[in-house]
């Protein structure tokens, strides 16, 4: 019994370090810190070449179209040009008319119709969109082959304007702006939205103009932007139609002031990036608008002072208990 203690003291006795043992380790940055901070670097890197990549042939483009040739010093006349020439001037206000008018019958087109399929006839979903998602896989200038006897009834109808050109656009716009709403409308219970409408007494009319499309706000925006974007770059419809628009204009002036043309892309390319940083921060302050209510707190229940009364804590335990009726109420 003697010689156990002293085995155990020969065991808890501490070992002397020798060279080989590891020093201990002092404190640092753990790995996945540092594979942060490795990725934050990365990403920073992907975002200068990106913006090195646009930025640098805008900035050329502008040196361009400001630069004197032949002298010092730099020179508006180009972009004055965007406004005094008249070719230019009525295509900007041309393609500025189409872009109104294809968001105009995008949103009548595609809205009513999206809503009323995930309403009432959701086994036509996936039939809907294949329809919408189908301009995609087809070349402009099949379309245009294609629908030769539409066209042609369209300026035997509307005459020889530019302006029937939208329901083109709306054709073309169709993908893009189909996935913004069809985004929009996942996001919202709509049935729910539409039965708690109807059981108040409002009309189908009402349902979707006043219940359904105030929740999709941010939807309808991001579908407009994108078929604004689209209309105002859009460059083969009209230049195999002959008709002028912004991009057929630019076209044509390049082959006589070059400045011009490249000034007039310079706006077109600005104007459409201002559209699309402003969806982006419409879309942001939607989501950070969206605020999450805290869970309701249970009120504290008083218990019971009697021996056959249960408790608070106990389960099954009622809140409340009625009071007994007097002998003259009655039960």
């Amino acid at each position: 019994m003697s010689a156990l203690p002293a085995r155990v003291r020969d065991t808890e006795a501490p070992q002397p370090r020798t060279g080989a043992d590891p020093a201990p380790s002092r404190p640092g940055r753990s790995p996945r810190r540092a594979a942060r901070a490795r990725l934050q670097v990365f990403r920073v890197v992907v975002l200068v070449l990106t913006g090195a990549f646009f930025l640098i042939p805008l900035l050329a483009m502008l040196d361009f179209s400001t630069r004197v040739f032949g002298g010092p010093g730099r020179t508006g006349a180009a972009w004055r040009l965007l406004v005094t020439d008249p070719l230019l001037r009525g295509s900007i206000l041309t393609s500025l008319v189409l872009s109104l008018l294809t968001v105009v019958g995008m949103l009548v087109l595609l809205a009513p119709t999206l809503i009323w399929v995930r309403l009432r006839v959701q086994w036509l979903a996936r039939t809907v969109e294949f329809l919408c998602l189908l301009p995609l896989t087809v070349p402009p200038l099949v379309v245009i082959v294609g629908l030769t006897n539409v066209t042609l009834w369209l300026s035997y109808l509307f005459g020889d304007t530019a302006y029937w050109l939208a329901f083109l656009y709306v054709v073309l716009v169709l993908p893009y702006a189909f996935r913004a709403l069809d985004a929009g409308l996942a996001a919202i219970d709509v049935t729910t939205l539409a039965e708690a409408a109807r059981s108040l007494g409002a009309g189908w009319g009402t349902v979707i103009v006043r219940v359904i499309v105030p929740n999709i706000k941010t939807a309808l925006v991001s579908a407009s932007f994108i078929s604004i974007a689209l209309v105002l770059g859009e460059y083969t419809f009209a230049s195999l139609l002959n008709f002028e628009t912004l991009q057929v204009a630019i076209t044509q002036q390049s082959k006589s002031n070059a400045q011009e043309s490249v000034a007039a892309s310079f706006a077109a390319i600005a104007f459409a990036a201002l559209l699309l940083v402003g969806l982006s921060f419409v879309s942001g302050g939607r989501r950070g608008g969206r605020t999450v209510s805290p869970a309701p707190t249970p009120s504290p229940v008083a218990t019971g002072s009697g021996p056959g009364q249960p408790g608070a804590g106990q389960p099954g335990a009622q809140q409340s208990s009625p009071s007994p009726s007097s002998p003259g109420e009655p039960r």
